[in-house]
């Protein structure tokens, strides 16, 4: 069996009920990127030396982020974490510290919460099987509950409680929601700016469509948050703080956008028109193309580090890979 066969015939298992979206998405980024393919390899800047990163360090990267993301989740919607079968791999293997089950009481949430899940753990398979024995093991991760921990900095950096505080994405479905969006949006603005690294057409068409799947978790997320917001305006101002403390962590340019009600003027139009209020449910640059982050901003932010950094907030010790190491934000 081929690589391209072997790739995509598991992309299909994962996404079957989800097929057409997965082509559209496939088809659409998939072009656009691989013009930018290049090369077998890129030079990715560490703090130590410039190294050669290959297709399998980059889908290392992607796992990585996908321990984390089926972790809380899995905790928040089921109570347990991931199989011991799912954890192993090179390099060290490490604990999850913290999660538990979230007592939901919007059942849609709930059900939110369970999709997503599925959807990461199924994420974590595919990646796993695509590296075969390439796959690193699962780092040391972070999602419990403490002033100190990932999700109470991240909360308190963004103003969501005081300063030694702790914030408890456990707590209720709005905390649950609001702990989702810390870093939801940063998975797709990863796959997205990963693509053009890739130079296996295999693995970037399976790249496309787990940035697809990324991006439908992002819009579950904000929509939500953006609809409790009625009732609750400081749901909304709470996912733009935290919007703006992601962007304070991966440099001076704006890649991020919270989610409140934005004015537009509408531009299809033959007469000029008056500006309108509208959502702002999927963020966009001015061409309305989904942003990108390079692996070294993605790490400033779960890491809580706009310096140079080898470890931090979600990942205590660090990723696992040689994707790892983030340079200052600039």
């Amino acid at each position: 069996m081929t690589e391209s066969v072997h790739l995509i015939e598991a992309l299909d298992a994962r996404v079957e009920r989800r097929s057409e979206r997965r082509e559209f998405f496939k088809t659409a980024l998939g072009a656009a990127a691989m013009t930018a393919a290049g090369a077998t390899a890129l030079s990715f800047s560490t703090s130590a030396s410039a190294q050669t990163i290959t297709d399998a360090d980059v889908l290392n990267f992607a796992l990585n982020l996908e321990y984390l993301e089926a972790q809380f989740y899995s905790y928040a919607a089921y109570g347990t974490g991931l199989d011991n079968s799912l954890l192993s791999g090179t390099s060290t293997q490490g604990a999850v510290r913290g999660g538990r089950q979230v007592n939901f009481s919007d059942p849609i949430v709930r059900q939110y919460a369970r999709e997503i899940a599925q959807d990461e753990i199924a994420h974590v398979k595919f990646l796993r099987t695509a590296l075969g024995s390439a796959a690193v093991a699962q780092p040391v991760i972070d999602v419990s509950v403490s002033p100190t921990s990932a999700f109470s900095l991240a909360a308190q950096a963004a103003g969501l409680v005081p300063a030694g505080t702790a914030f408890d994405p456990y707590a209720s479905d709005e905390a649950f929601l609001l702990g989702a969006f810390i870093f939801e949006d940063v998975g797709v603005t990863a796959y997205k700016g990963a693509a053009p690294l890739l130079t296996s057409k295999a693995y970037l068409e399976a790249a496309a469509g787990l940035l697809a799947v990324e991006a439908y978790h992002a819009a579950i997320v904000r929509t939500t948050l953006y609809g409790k917001g009625i009732a609750t305006p400081s749901l909304r101002q709470s996912a733009d703080a935290i919007s703006n403390a992601r962007d304070s962590l991966d440099g001076t340019t704006d890649l991020d956008q919270g989610i409140s009600p934005i004015s537009q003027t509408p531009i299809n139009l033959s007469t000029t028109q008056a500006a309108v209020t509208a959502s702002n449910i999927v963020p966009l640059d001015a061409n309305g193309v989904a942003f990108s982050r390079s692996a070294s901003q993605v790490l400033n932010i779960v890491y809580l580090n706009k310096g140079a950094a080898s470890a931090g907030g979600f990942y205590p010790n660090g990723m696992n890979g040689n994707i790892k190491t983030s340079i200052a934000a600039s």
